[in-house]
């Protein structure tokens, strides 16, 4: 074994020898472009607390001036962030009155698993 610079043994596998094998399939061009959307919409930290919010709220449902009280944000930016997340078919949004209601569009979130980790869904206990 060799050991480099940082003190890690770095195990030598210069016999062994790579057998090509074929990875699959890719992902088309158009459920990528959308995985990207809706992954790159989840992977905001404000995004995951609304999410995280509305999925605990006792009716599956949030108004806009619920999420702007709990995050302590201004309306402006809590409703870009919800657009986002709209936008991206992860939320679905009801006018009613002055005010939008946002819910979860959990067939958005379960295609979004499938999409991006088949193999996981057949390895998940749930």
């Amino acid at each position: 074994m060799a050991t480099p610079l940082a003190g890690i043994p770095i195990e030598d596998v210069s016999e062994a020898r790579c057998v090509p094998c074929s990875p699959g399939l890719l992902i088309g061009h158009d459920e990528v472009e959308t995985l990207s959307v809706q992954l790159k919409a989840m992977g905001d930290p404000t995004r995951l607390q609304i999410v995280h919010l509305i999925d605990h709220s006792p009716a599956g449902e949030l108004c806009v001036c619920d999420l702007t009280e709990s995050l302590d944000l201004a309306q402006p930016t809590v409703s870009r962030h919800l657009k986002i997340l709209t936008t991206a078919g992860l939320l679905r949004r009801e006018q009613r009155g002055t005010w939008a209601w946002f819910s979860i569009r959990w067939d958005a979130l379960q295609e979004l698993r499938k999409q991006a980790f088949p193999r996981g869904i057949d390895r998940s206990p749930y």
